[in-house]
């Protein structure tokens, strides 16, 4: 995505993986609005809007991956359209040799030899290639016939490549659209709501039946137990009977499949994870809580757009987070938020547009962009687009921005680079990437506990946390296998039952193996410092921030209540969500999987802020 979002910018200043950018734009000149449909529609809001309330749809950045979708397929179109015109240029041209009479071979045959060196052959017109090879009557030219267009499909390759950074006013417009649409909050919705709503509901009426049909059907076909032998496979691997496991691996593979059900989905997977444990040949990406570099943008979105229509962790988390962040700026003149794990900030455009519309104006906005640093020669070139995205974004609100960003391991980062003032607003915003800090069980100094003393020493007014509710993060291989065992059945048989339509069904593959299978494997397969998926129960997490200073925030019931209004109106029955001591639950047929909660210092620093 970031690549489809390439904006030159200068004036960055880079120092230890961090930096800034987007400075705060004062003279902001309302005629040079590239979308006046959208500010008419703010303009002709009625005076019953006010105070605005935060975006309770959670279509803003479904619309966004959509248009990306729409736009890149257009351009492989596009690409191909060339490759077509340049293989009928090819057969022309081939059709034009074999006319030749048979007396002047040579010469033509050396006439073509001199002419393929201008000519770009486009590496998707094979067929073409083998009905060429016909024309040379010699082995010794064939070979060098072949060679040469090995090399020109590398130069069109790389031409090909190169072609999006060359258009860059192309590709200015193309992320300005993509704007546009992620910041249409209400623009167009009861139609696409209600469309929503009855496609969700009709696989929710006919999901359960169809789904403990399609079990019942199973268990007569099959009555072997994946579980069991799983857990026996896993004896064997943890007892180091490498005959038995690998005996117990064979009939698992038998009986398992990644496009069965979600019991054979997940015995698949898990059978990879025990293998790779087993022979230690544990591909590079395992290592890596991010998706693999192989996998295309376009798979990414698409796989990311349908967890999001089936699944409301990201909605309801990404709701109740905005939605306390902005009742505790309503009186704020200055609001900076540290965000630990921006990625692309699919968070923020709901905010930034009730901001927008606060009674007396938005506050001046300066957002700490945090990340992972990313491998190669700019670890930090995601969060760095992200700012120039936010930053459009609050130049179309009206709201006065500055960005700032740091791309380094969390732990290492010290006080002193999140520029912290006093007479600001402070919000530390974290969700769902703790876990993947590590504890206590890498290193003596708890990095993780390391980050939470960072939150505390930042003395935030408020700090929003969300994590994955996970048992599976034992230092003993056979208790955390059976935990993750119980906790990945859960959400293979979430997708199971919510993903109904077969077109999906590839969507569904590529969102299990970038978003679940990953965090199994590292759990599976990895140990010490190698394994990153490192979850805790709430109430785990819960001890853990008490102990770093915090004392929790109560999460209003308003926000509860509009919380379980998206999830019963838009998703599955199945889902459910509740609280528990100050923590919003989010479950599947009553296993917690995620939870969100608020939190403030136990004791405000009397240097700083007045005492809580």
């Amino acid at each position: 995505m970031d690549a489809l979002l390439q904006v030159s910018v200068d004036g960055f200043r880079f120092e230890n993986g961090s930096g800034s950018c987007c400075k705060p734009r004062n003279n902001l000149e309302s005629g040079n609005n590239l979308f006046p449909n959208f500010n008419e529609s703010q303009n002709q809001s009625s005076p019953n809007d006010s105070p605005p309330t935060v975006c309770l749809d959670n279509s803003p950045f479904l619309k966004y991956i959509n248009d990306m979708l729409m736009d890149e397929e257009d351009f492989v179109g596009e690409s191909r359209d060339i490759e077509a015109l340049q293989a009928a240029e090819r057969s022309f041209y081939e059709i034009l040799q074999q006319q030749s009479p048979e007396s002047d071979q040579n010469t033509s045959s050396s006439d073509q030899n001199s002419g393929d060196q201008d000519f770009c052959v486009p590496s998707s017109t094979t067929t073409s290639l083998s009905d060429s090879s016909a024309l040379v009557s010699n082995g010794e030219s064939q070979r060098k016939y072949r060679y040469r267009n090995d090399e020109e499909d590398d130069l069109e390759n790389n031409r090909r490549n190169k072609q999006p950074a060359i258009f860059v006013s192309e590709m200015e417009e193309l992320a300005v659209k993509f704007e546009h649409v992620l910041l249409v909050c209400k623009t167009n919705q009861e139609e696409e709501e209600e469309s929503a709503i009855t496609k969700q509901s009709t696989p929710n009426r006919a999901g359960r039946p169809k789904g403990s049909s399609n079990k019942s059907k199973t268990q007569k076909t099959n009555s072997v137990d994946l579980r069991n032998l799983l857990t026996q496979c896993a004896q064997a691997v943890a007892s180091f009977d490498q005959r038995r496991a690998t005996d117990k691996l064979k009939e698992i593979r038998s009986h398992s499949s990644s496009n069965g059900d979600g019991t054979q989905r997940l015995a698949f997977y898990f059978a990879e994870a025990l293998e790779a444990r087993i022979t230690g040949n544990i591909s590079p990406p395992v290592s890596n809580p991010f998706p693999s570099s192989t996998t295309s943008m376009v798979d990414i979105l698409k796989a990311y757009k349908l967890f999001v229509h089936t699944c409301p962790i990201y909605v309801t988390d990404y709701f109740a987070a905005n939605k306390s962040i902005y009742e505790l700026s309503m009186k704020a003149t200055k609001l900076h938020i540290v965000d630990f794990g921006v990625l692309y900030g699919f968070q923020w455009p709901c905010l930034l547009r009730a901001l927008s519309k606060r009674p007396g104006g938005p506050p001046m906005l300066r957002v700490t962009g945090i990340e992972l640093p990313q491998a190669g020669f700019r670890p930090s070139d995601r969060v760095e687009e992200t700012g120039r995205r936010l930053k459009r974004f609050c130049d179309q609100f009206n709201v006065p921005f500055e960005f700032n960003f740091i791309a380094k391991k969390w732990e290492s980062i010290s006080l002193d680079e999140l520029m912290i003032n006093p007479e600001e607003t402070t919000v530390v915003n974290c969700i769902h990437r703790l876990q993947y800090t590590p504890d206590e069980t890498v290193s003596l100094d708890s990095p993780r506990d390391t980050v939470l003393k960072l939150f505390r020493d930042i003395n935030p007014d408020l700090f929003v946390f969300a994590e994955i509710n996970g048992m599976y993060n034992s230092p003993f291989f056979m208790t955390r296998f059976r935990e993750a065992l119980f906790h990945f059945s859960s959400l293979f048989d979430m997708f199971d039952t919510t993903i109904q339509a077969e077109d999906e069904h590839k969507n569904r593959t590529l969102l299990e193996r970038e978003l679940l299978v990953r965090d199994a494997m590292s759990v599976i397969s990895c140990e010490g410092a190698e394994r990153f998926a490192r979850p805790e129960t709430y109430k785990q997490w819960r001890v853990r921030i008490l102990r770093a200073g915090f004392k929790p925030a109560t999460i209003s019931k308003q926000i509860m209540k509009e919380a379980k209004e998206i999830v019963r109106k838009r998703y599955h029955r199945d889902f459910v969500i509740d609280s528990d001591n100050n923590w919003m639950l989010q479950g599947w047929k009553g296993r917690v999987i995620y939870a969100f909660s608020c939190w403030k210092p136990a004791e405000k620093f009397t240097n700083n802020h007045v005492n809580i």
